[in-house]
């Protein structure tokens, strides 16, 4: 079992800048076993970026249901963002589908309010993390999960978009609204490995792969290659992926 003096060490060997904003994406299944569980991993994540850092993690929901910062569960996100958020001191942001937690110097302003789309913009947490010049790390986890992706596929106005329905409330009475986002598969997502190169830092963080790199060289390159070819995150019609196919279908409607 690591203790959580191992897994700060590790954090520091990796990478992660004291002082910094850190978005971390993590499966604690892959990187347990870890002295005193997610909320272990927790603290050795505190404990590398200092008291001067920020912390931040998603904690997005269903939208099935109107959204409350302080209660609503996360949906998909694991237990370590699940822990998090409710853990004293850690600030959440109001998107009702799309929401982040954060905690340190820096929180207020991550989850300052944000349009309702795109949920992943410039102006939402991750979109400010990358303004404010994060880290991402990744635990366990690929960059099928990197949420600053789509604030690059934002940033390029890619010509898809999905919408999906959410419960919000107006005027105090639960409507179900449409909100639209660049939704698709995300498995294209893996491919920022091979473009950023020796810009990402791989290594061991308990027992899982840890992948650690700057927000604005994701976002970087990400742009050079959605300028080039808008559908490269999306998987090719010959493999038949029905929400990348539906990706494209939306950018057929949007300019018929």
């Amino acid at each position: 079992m690591a203790s959580v003096r191992e897994i700060e060490v590790q954090l520091r060997a990796l990478g992660v800048r004291a002082g910094g904003v850190l978005v971390v994406h993590t499966s604690f299944r892959e990187v347990r076993p870890v002295e005193g569980g997610p909320s272990g991993l927790i603290g050795a994540l505190r404990g590398a970026i200092g008291p001067s850092g920020t912390l931040v993690m998603p904690t997005m929901t269903d939208g099935e249901s109107v959204f409350d910062p302080r209660s609503t569960p996360t949906c998909d996100m694991g237990i370590t963002a699940e822990t998090f958020w409710r853990q004293p001191g850690v600030l959440r942001s109001t998107h009702p589908g799309g929401s982040f937690a954060a905690e340190g110097p820096l929180a207020e302003r991550i989850c300052a309010p944000q349009p309702l789309e795109p949920p992943h913009g410039i102006e939402s947490p991750p979109g400010r993390a990358y303004e404010l010049g994060a880290q991402i790390l990744l635990l366990g986890v690929t960059h099928g999960e990197d949420t600053t992706l789509h604030v690059a596929e934002s940033l390029a106005c890619v010509p898809y978009r999905i919408e999906h329905p959410c419960v919000v409330a107006i005027d105090g009475a639960p409507r179900r609204v449409m909100i639209g986002e660049t939704d698709h598969c995300c498995r294209g997502f893996r491919k920022m490995d091979a473009w950023l190169g020796d810009r990402q830092r791989e290594g061991t963080v308990g027992s899982a792969l840890a992948k650690l790199a700057d927000a604005r060289d994701i976002v970087a390159i990400a742009l050079a290659r959605l300028a080039e070819d808008p559908f490269v995150f999306l998987c090719a019609p010959s493999e038949r992926c029905e929400e990348c196919d539906a990706a494209r279908a939306s950018a057929k409607e949007s300019s018929a």
